[in-house]
């Protein structure tokens, strides 16, 4: 069977994160197809690292010197070339695929619940107090809810390359591993953890279905 479209929703763990996507397609030939694509993901350093307040187990855990979380909403567009069909309903179509495209970046503060020199608790942000921030007893994270009407836009683009292996029975629905690598390019420097060094570049591997 061939289409000459598709829709296809997946999700995706990268190296440094997460994210979901949909995109979709337009055949252009037997073998190749057009593609667009929205992915929704968070950049996370390497060195984050979850903590516990010993004093309080039931306050939510948090990441010390993280100072932002950094969303992405990306706009894709690529190719799709297909390098074997299925043989049979239990066969296995590989695809390979390329895209790029433009990314929205958005830095939220991430808030931390502190008890200052002073004594006096409060929920604060790197911006806030970075001395407190970072030197204070700890006792949580502010919570999701903490923010977002505080975010700041990083305009970027991007470039992704993969394999896709398409194992459905059948060919009317795509059941699909994804593996691949991808490159971010922010025109803004990004800083997530205090102590890391801020970049414009994101370099990763992702797994998705």
């Amino acid at each position: 069977l061939s289409f000459r479209r598709h829709t296809i929703f997946g999700v995706q763990l990268r190296t440094n994160g997460y994210g979901a996507f949909v995109e979709l397609g337009r055949r252009t030939s037997q073998r190749m197809t057009t593609t667009y694509s929205l992915e929704l993901s968070e950049i996370k350093e390497r060195k984050e690292e979850k903590w516990q307040s010993p004093e309080n187990l039931f306050n939510n855990s948090y990441i010390y010197g993280k100072i932002n979380n950094f969303y992405q909403a990306k706009l894709g567009y690529g190719k799709q070339y297909i390098l074997g069909q299925k043989g049979n309903k239990n066969g296995v179509a590989v695809i390979a695929l390329l895209q790029a495209g433009v990314s929205a970046g958005f830095l939220k503060p991430y808030y931390i619940q502190i008890e200052d020199a002073q004594g006096v608790h409060r929920t604060i942000s790197y911006y806030d107090d970075s001395t407190a921030f970072l030197n204070s007893k700890i006792f949580g994270s502010g919570g999701l809810g903490k923010g977002w009407n505080e975010l700041r836009f990083k305009p970027g683009t991007f470039v992704k390359g993969g394999l896709r292996f398409d194992f459905g029975r059948y060919n009317e629905r795509v059941q699909a591993i994804e593996i691949g690598l991808s490159l971010d390019y922010y025109f803004q420097k990004i800083s997530i953890l205090a102590l890391n060094k801020e970049r414009n570049f994101f370099f990763q591997g992702h797994v998705a279905f």
